[in-house]
């Protein structure tokens, strides 16, 4: 059997998979990547986030204020308005952040070619059936 290398992904103290819960979902890196330009109403990050539902939105700001990477500030003004603003803890993660989101707007259409010509192989050919694909059953071998 081949060995793994578990140097981080073993140690009891390793925060990484926390990490990669808190904030390597759908909406909070688009948020954060989005407060990243400057602080924001919610209705200017619903905007700016397509397919972002107001119940996502609200509950991904939620988290991410209770974990410290955002901020939400009341203005008591009539009517009373909400600003959202990164934190100094969410700002030293920004730059991998915006060099992800701009690596992933770069390589979208090479991904989508790759899943195209993958799923053009017959099944049984150096092809294994995906998640997404109707049949038998999903094969998660590799």
């Amino acid at each position: 059997m081949a060995q793994r290398n578990t140097a981080v992904t073993d140690q009891a103290d390793c925060p990484l998979p926390e990490v990669l819960r808190l904030i390597g979902d759908k909406w909070c890196i688009q948020i954060l990547v989005e407060l990243g330009e400057g602080p924001r109403r919610f209705t200017q990050l619903e905007r700016a986030i397509e397919g972002v539902s107001r119940r996502m939105l609200t509950l991904n700001l939620r988290n991410l204020e209770r974990n410290g990477l955002v901020t939400r500030t009341v203005h008591p003004d009539a009517p009373p308005s909400v600003e959202y603003a990164i934190t100094p803890l969410a700002e030293d993660i920004r730059d991998p952040l915006e060099a992800l989101a701009n690596w992933a707007r770069r390589a979208a259409p090479a991904l989508v070619a790759a899943r195209q010509a993958y799923d053009a192989r017959p099944l049984g050919q150096g092809r294994r059936r995906t998640e997404s694909e109707p049949g038998q059953g999903y094969d998660s071998t590799t």
